[in-house]
């Protein structure tokens, strides 16, 4: 028992290592390229992308076309007087 308690310490303590380990290497790489692409942003700006007007969407027609409610209620009359339905 002994035994397994102290291969699970190190283990905590290599993968505690090797997180601190990868943690800062990351963190030095990071400010490296930083530093090596700092000149380069000069010399190369953002270009600016043109963004085209947008034309405004025609208004959406509120409710229904009296066209429309005839040809339903014609519909919905006939379906009730095709099925007997009161």
């Amino acid at each position: 028992m002994e035994q397994l308690n102290q291969l699970f310490l190190d283990a905590g303590i290599l993968m505690l290592a090797g997180m601190v380990f990868v943690f800062v290497f990351l963190g030095i790489l990071v400010l490296f390229i930083n530093k090596i692409l700092a000149p380069l942003a000069d010399k190369f700006p953002d270009a600016t992308p043109k963004t085209p007007v947008r034309q405004s969407a025609p208004a959406p027609q509120q409710g229904l076309s009296n066209n429309v409610v005839a040809a339903i209620s014609a519909a919905v009359t006939q379906y009730r007087h095709n099925n007997k339905i009161q």
